[in-house]
């Protein structure tokens, strides 16, 4: 994973960034469902998912991909995170553009994932 930190990142944002590309490319998905609050929200590809049960179907559609992180942005709490993303499908790569929100605990509370 490259990564570049901009002015105002902390390393803790970083250290987050990290473990998700981490746990979003471990097999299996438990690693990555354990990132998120039971109350999460993600929005994708213009679908909103709601809570844990949700969250882990919207996952289990996602194939394998690789993340070379470009760019992170904010703090541990909430960072903004732009990579290029590859795999088995159309258009592969992709430039994305993530925004996190966390809870006190370091759970995701929300995620949006756009072009």
């Amino acid at each position: 994973m490259r990564s570049t930190l901009r002015t105002g990142t902390t390393g803790e944002a970083r250290s987050f960034v990290e473990e998700y590309v981490a746990a979003a490319t471990a097999a299996g998905h438990a690693r990555y469902l354990a990132l998120f609050d039971d109350n999460a929200v993600v929005r994708d590809e213009g679908r909103t998912h709601r809570g844990l049960t949700e969250v882990r179907r919207w996952r289990d559609q996602v194939p394998p991909v690789e993340y070379d992180v470009r760019e992170v942005t904010g703090t541990a709490a909430a960072c903004r995170v732009v990579a290029e993303v590859s795999g088995d499908f159309p258009g592969s790569p992709v430039t994305l553009r993530f925004a996190f929100e966390r809870d006190a605990r370091g759970r995701i509370t929300r995620l949006e994932i756009t072009p």
